[in-house]
């Protein structure tokens, strides 16, 4: 039964999720409550294993909780998906070799025309947000003319470009170098900032969680569980200068602190 809209996008309680493995039955997420408001974004962080890429897929409506409650804007999240609310954002760019950057950066607005509850951009919008991150010049390239920054970079304006109000991030940023990967935060944040879209993202890094984000969920080992939430009071817009605050150094200290209790 769905809710009444709020404030409060997504909210799941209690959440637990178990998979058949060879050994018996393993518990991927028990107890999961957490809550993401409209606009906000929030970063999961955790140890390998302990379920953050689960709970993304939960929320998104690709596998069901087998315990608990999940609402996305108060109504399941599988409606949620079919309704195009999601855009996702996976570790690969995941772009098609045979269509260009424009073209890319344009298929999902595509295969989704007509059935959208939501602002896609149009092509020239589009376009402009592909200036926006450098790629004005590979407008007309294919993916194998293009570095991995690059093509990450496609698919960020790709998921933007759906017009989704949330989306769903899941360490796009992992296979980077740590250069390019710095680059990539701020980019994200300028196009976040650009969209006013909710933002649930997946990383192993303390420094990009914090960096990035309103709060910080904290995952304990398996099964998972959020064991605190971190709020950020760094002020927006966010800069590299930050990196080197006491207040940032703090966040940092508190969200490795609680991460290592977890795991003990």
């Amino acid at each position: 039964m769905s809710v009444p809209p709020t404030s409060t996008l997504v909210r799941c309680r209690g959440v637990g999720k178990a998979f058949a493995g060879r050994s018996g039955t393993v518990s991927a997420l028990a107890g999961v409550d957490l809550e993401v408001e409209r606009g906000e974004f929030v970063s999961l962080i955790g140890p390998s294993g302990c379920g953050k890429s689960t709970l993304l897929r939960i929320v998104g409506g690709l596998v069901p909780a087998d315990e608990g409650e999940v609402l996305v804007d108060g109504g399941d999240p599988r409606a949620a998906r079919t309704g195009k609310q999601f855009g996702w954002v996976p570790q690969t760019p995941a772009l098609l070799p045979w269509s260009t950057v424009r073209r890319n950066a344009r298929l999902l607005t595509k295969v989704n025309r007509g059935r959208e509850a939501h602002a896609v951009l149009g092509e020239d919008e589009t376009v402009d947000l592909l200036r926006q991150v450098g790629l004005g010049d590979f407008l007309d390239a294919y993916p194998r003319e293009l570095s991995g920054g690059m093509q990450q970079r496609v698919a960020l304006v790709r998921a933007f470009a759906l017009g989704a109000p949330i989306l769903l991030m899941d360490e796009p940023f992992a296979a980077l170098d740590e250069i390019t990967r710095d680059e990539m935060r701020y980019l994200l944040l300028r196009l976040w900032e650009h969209t006013g879209a909710t933002v649930l993202f997946v990383t192993h890094s303390l420094a990009e969680a914090v960096i990035l984000s309103d709060r910080v969920a904290v995952m304990a080992a398996r099964p998972g569980r959020i064991v605190d939430v971190e709020e950020v009071h760094l002020p927006r817009p966010r800069s590299t200068d930050q990196e080197d605050s006491v207040e940032f150094l703090h966040h940092v200290h508190r969200v490795r602190r609680v991460l290592q209790e977890g795991m003990s």
